[in-house]
């Protein structure tokens, strides 16, 4: 599986400059490149980002940023799916809005509960790493700074908690308009009628744009989670050339045969199953073609002859290409 990254987008740097930090400081103190989110988005492993943020925390010294972090908040510093959240009719939509998108550009699991009386979202971090102080605190501000933002009212969280709390939290809590509180995950919950206060931001226009992009991008990073759809993509690049061989695929992956069955079988599979699902599912697109015919497919499929193919066909599904294809165009 994709080890989980996080996503920097070269508008991170337009967020540093508006807290007047060197983005090339921090970037030298996190041991990143100098180049990193220049033009185009970068990738980091968890330990990277964290160091972007212990660095970013560290050069600012003194100074509360995670207060700093709510007021700089502004639409061109954010990725898209920010921009959907202002975009949300309210509260309570932004944050499943976010909490759908959120892996676009965190590996986060955000929850969302919606009440008569509350809104609570709750964080998970991914894997063992301790995320840094300023990074979970600013993933809280946020959606204060967010609902003040898109409503242009002064929004107080009902309540906030944290694993660990800071050295000196007066100056997140003037902020925050609340305390601080223990607890055992990171969370920030808001009344319920502060959730379905309106968004003056609301942009269903926008919204109507922005949504079809991040299903795709969203869909495209689920496809690269898993080894399986990998293997699957692959194959339908070698079958039409008539290698279905484990081989062939692992070249391309740039693996070996024993390390991708491992993976496989780690997600319940095998190769052979991978392939033949790959088979049946592109079989019954190519049967609802009427230029396709069944030599065709079974070229298509990888198959030395129609025979084979008519054969694992009628294991996949019971019934021939022929019946198949009659009850598919009715």
């Amino acid at each position: 599986m994709v080890a989980p990254t996080f996503t920097l987008d070269p508008g991170f740097k337009v967020f540093v400059s508006d807290l007047r930090i060197s983005w090339h400081r921090v970037l030298r103190r996190a041991g990143l490149p100098d180049g990193t989110a220049a033009r185009t988005p970068a990738r980091l492993a968890p330990p990277e980002y964290f160091a972007l943020w212990s660095a970013l925390e560290a050069e600012a010294g003194d100074r509360d940023l995670a207060v700093e972090v709510g007021r700089a908040i502004s639409p061109e510093t954010f990725s898209p799916p920010i921009l959907a959240a202002l975009a949300s009719p309210d509260l309570a939509v932004a944050a499943d809005r976010v909490a759908t998108y959120k892996p676009l550009v965190e590996p986060l699991t955000l929850k969302v509960d919606l009440t008569d009386q509350t809104l609570a979202i709750r964080y998970a971090w991914p894997g063992d790493l301790v995320p840094p102080a300023l990074l979970t605190i600013s993933e809280l501000v946020f959606w204060v700074a967010l609902a003040r933002t898109a409503t242009r009212h002064h929004v107080r969280p009902l309540r906030v908690t944290v694993p660990h709390l800071p050295n000196d939290p007066a100056g997140v809590e003037a902020y925050l308009g609340a305390r601080l509180r223990r607890g055992h995950e990171h969370a920030v919950t808001f009344s319920a009628a502060d959730a379905r206060r309106p968004f003056l931001t609301e942009n269903e226009t926008l919204w109507g744009v922005l949504a079809p992009e991040l299903r795709t991008r969203l869909a495209d990073l689920d496809a690269a989670a898993t080894v399986v759809d990998r293997v699957r993509s692959v194959l339908h690049e070698t079958l039409p050339a008539g290698d279905p061989s484990i081989g062939t695929v692992t070249r391309r992956l740039a693996t070996s045969p024993r390390t991708l069955q491992r993976q496989l079988h780690e997600e319940g599979t095998t190769y052979q199953s991978v392939l033949a699902g790959t088979r049946e599912h592109l079989a019954r697109q190519y049967l609802t073609r009427p230029d396709l015919r069944s030599h065709d497919i079974a070229y298509l499929l990888g198959y030395d002859d129609t025979n084979s193919f008519y054969r694992a066909f009628r294991s996949w599904t019971g019934t021939t290409p022929d019946a198949f294809r009659l009850t598919s165009v009715r």
